[in-house]
């Protein structure tokens, strides 16, 4: 498979200098196993996949929770909830007060062992965020495999029927199927209520539009199609500085497995340390001080998260 790695950080950017706010949330990557293999994924998961976060480096986690006073935190994958020690991070979170975010794909929720998670996520008013990239079972399968639509369908019909999509947050996510922005995310918010009530009778919260990055999987499948410069030319020509204030690199922090910082998810799969140092910062540096106002590690994928109305875990920015 082709790397858009050297590409991206080995050249240089004009993208514009940023620093961080103070750190507000942590975004937890508990590993690279997940039951599924999907087209869009931008850390190449899967079921072969043995990286897991240990419990060791979890416990340091929640001292980091409680000395920084974190507001939440937010568990990413491969599938958070096949690492064995997820509820166990789950309940502390829960019990400090601290938002807890599930980055689900909701097959996992139909896998033997875990049928009864739509339970226990309610029961610990977790805000499930979960991958959904369109109503149409023909696109979905094609990004994500076969039989994952219907199988997505009745995992959020489990979570319905626990309060979510009610007074327990179920947040659905569109990524486009190939190489162009996301379309408006308050209209397409419409059409899918529309779609899953009339057709499924099924309910969610929010929808949130992000764009596809151009690195691991989804940038090897631009490489493939010589569609790379093409995608990067649209990231840079919808380029939006309107959304440079809201970009979730200024208040999260991710953490990978091992437990080592990066200023986002993306910059983790590109192997690229928080605030551009030398050595990988360490989570244990957390306990000593805060962050807040060191500079954050751009290159040319950084434009993904300012083009058009911008792009961030929580959906478009404006």
């Amino acid at each position: 498979m082709q790397d858009t790695h050297d590409l991206l950080v080995r050249s240089s950017t004009d993208f514009p200098s940023l620093r961080r706010y103070g750190t507000s949330v942590l975004q937890v990557n508990l590993g690279y196993l997940c039951n599924l293999s999907c087209v869009h994924c931008h850390v190449n998961a899967g079921p072969t996949r043995t990286e897991l976060m240990d419990k060791a480096t979890i416990d340091l986690v929640l001292q980091v929770i409680r000395k920084r006073d974190i507001k939440v935190i937010d568990l990413t994958g491969g599938a958070p909830e096949m690492n064995p020690h997820f509820r166990y991070l789950v309940r502390e979170c829960h019990a400090l007060g601290v938002e807890v975010i599930d980055r689900c794909n909701l097959t996992i929720l139909l896998e033997p062992g875990y049928e009864d998670l739509p339970q226990f996520l309610a029961d610990h008013h977790v805000h499930v965020v979960a991958s959904l990239p369109c109503y149409s079972e023909e696109n979905v399968n094609k990004q994500r495999g076969k039989g994952v639509f219907q199988g997505s369908l009745e995992a959020i019909r489990r979570l319905n029927e626990k309060g979510y999509g009610e007074d327990r947050v179920l947040d659905l996510v569109y990524n486009p199927t190939g190489a162009s922005l996301p379309p408006p995310q308050q209209a397409l918010e419409a059409d899918y209520k529309r779609e899953l009530m009339e057709h499924f009778g099924l309910r969610f919260n929010h929808l949130l539009t992000i764009t596809n990055m151009p690195i691991s999987r989804f940038g090897a499948v631009l490489l493939a199609h010589n569609q790379f410069n093409d995608y990067m030319q649209l990231l840079r020509d919808s380029y939006n500085r309107e959304t440079l204030p809201a970009l979730m690199c200024r208040s999260m922090v991710s953490v990978d497995y091992q437990g080592y910082l990066y200023d986002c998810d993306f910059n983790q799969m590109l192997d690229m340390p928080q605030g551009h140092h030398e050595n990988h910062q360490h989570l244990s540096s957390l306990l000593d001080e805060d962050i807040e106002g060191e500079p954050i590690y751009v290159a040319d994928h950084c434009f993904g998260c300012t083009a058009g109305a911008g792009s961030s875990c929580g959906g478009a920015l404006g």
